[in-house]
């Protein structure tokens, strides 16, 4: 992974599938679309390297202390 310290721009073609999801993040967290994109390139990187890996799972914990497993299969 290369660190890098200026922003770079990038120009995409999103579905209309891909538009109302990213509507859909910035309106629940009220975060920019920039910052969305960035939290969801991020969470895919972890995803790859999890199936990369062989599968694994994910485990979400809820507010009110019950959890949930998230298997992925490659």
């Amino acid at each position: 992974m290369t660190d890098r310290a200026a922003l770079v721009k990038v120009t995409v073609n999103l579905t209309p599938r891909a538009v109302d999801a990213l509507d859909a993040a910035c309106t629940r967290t009220r975060d920019t679309k920039t910052d969305t994109i960035n939290r969801a390139l991020a969470t895919y990187v972890l995803v790859l390297e999890l199936v990369e890996r062989g599968g694994g799972h994910l485990t979400l914990l809820d507010r009110d202390g019950s959890t949930e497993r998230v298997h992925l299969i490659h």
